[in-house]
């Protein structure tokens, strides 16, 4: 085709160079190009105020394209085999002609700011899958960071036609009750022969799990797997269960083995089936979705009041009363409120 005068076709050097814009983003994640899917991704977790407009449009624009995955989270203590268990989970989804997200909610350091992101080395089969895709999910060192970036981050995933995506936790601190408020079903792993193995988990996370698997049940560990098993079955039985369609089953699996894999997983769809049928899913869905908006909307009322003028001037001075304990906590909020003229600033100390 003959070039007009003054006429400059782009090449690829201009399209890779150029900052994607929102129209480009959309299309590479609704046909899974994972090279647009990441950049999507590394735009959401962004903390620059220029790229948040554009982020939200996006996660909009892509708000249609979600809703079908099945969520899985994924929880339990460090060495209990997570990896392992996640990685051959994961391949044989995918050998089912499943395609496959991870994402490890990652604890990035409060003092450095760094983050372990060794997700990769960990799942080395599931890593190189041309339908599986891992991504470490920075926390920021907050709970909020956890909700806001992994569910962004969910939605671009569940638009590139990724049917299962699996949140690990790395079992520590409350980022569980984080994540299960996010997905429609959360598995508990655990491991047996540690003693009196009731008291190797809080109650809280029983009550919140939807399944439990005592991981490593093979070689000479099966016969106390299954003792442990029984022994969480029985203190499940006493609880109040969270859901008055779903009972919550406590299996042994070998992640290493490939061993109950097959069972966990048909326990997964049957819990979304049984789910779908009673409408509790739809119902769970819709009360995350109004979580997530208020979580947002603390987030932003809060860097508002930090960003006020006269707040960040007095804040400082407000908080050392308090660590001195000449002031009460409630009367510096008091002050605060005050200062943003949505309440009476208190009077003396």
């Amino acid at each position: 085709m003959a070039r007009l005068p003054g006429q400059r076709f782009p090449n690829m050097v201009d399209l890779m160079q150029r900052p994607p814009t929102l129209k480009d983003l959309a299309s590479g994640v609704r046909r899974s190009d994972r090279a647009m899917l990441a950049r999507a991704i590394t735009l959401v977790e962004s903390t620059k105020s220029s790229h948040a407009v554009l982020a939200q449009d996006l996660l909009q624009e892509l708000l249609p394209d979600t809703g079908r995955a099945i969520r899985l989270g994924i929880t339990g203590v460090p060495g209990v085999g997570k990896s392992t268990t996640i990685d051959q989970l994961g391949i044989n989804l995918v050998e089912a002609g499943h395609k496959v997200a991870v994402l490890a909610v990652d604890p990035t350091s409060r003092r450095t700011g760094g983050s372990i992101l060794g997700d990769k080395t960990r799942m080395t089969r599931l890593s190189v899958c041309e339908n599986a895709f891992i991504r470490p999910s920075p926390t920021a060192g907050t709970l909020g960071g956890v909700t806001r970036k992994t569910r962004e981050t969910m939605v671009l995933l569940e638009a590139a036609g990724y049917d299962v995506v699996i949140v690990e936790t790395v079992g520590v601190g409350q980022s569980e009750t984080a994540v299960a408020d996010m997905v429609d079903f959360f598995l508990v792993l655990l491991l047996a022969g540690g003693g009196d193995e009731l008291q190797g988990i809080k109650k809280g996370i029983i009550e919140i799990a939807d399944m439990i698997a005592i991981n490593k049940a093979d070689g000479d560990n099966i016969t106390r797997a299954k003792r442990a098993a029984s022994d969480y079955q029985a203190a499940i039985n006493i609880l109040t269960p969270h859901s008055a369609t779903w009972s919550p089953p406590v299996i042994t699996v070998s992640g290493r083995d490939n061993r109950g894999l097959g069972e966990l997983w048909g326990k997964i769809v049957s819990h979304r089936d049984l789910m779908t049928a009673s409408g509790e899913l739809a119902t769970r869905r819709q009360s995350q979705a109004v979580e997530w908006m208020r979580g947002m909307l603390t987030d932003r009322l809060l860097a508002t009041l930090r960003a006020h003028p006269a707040v960040s001037a007095a804040l400082p001075g407000l908080e050392a009363e308090v660590r001195a304990g000449t002031l009460l906590p409630t009367r510096a909020v008091d002050r605060v409120m005050g200062l943003m003229g949505l309440g009476s600033a208190g009077s003396g100390t």
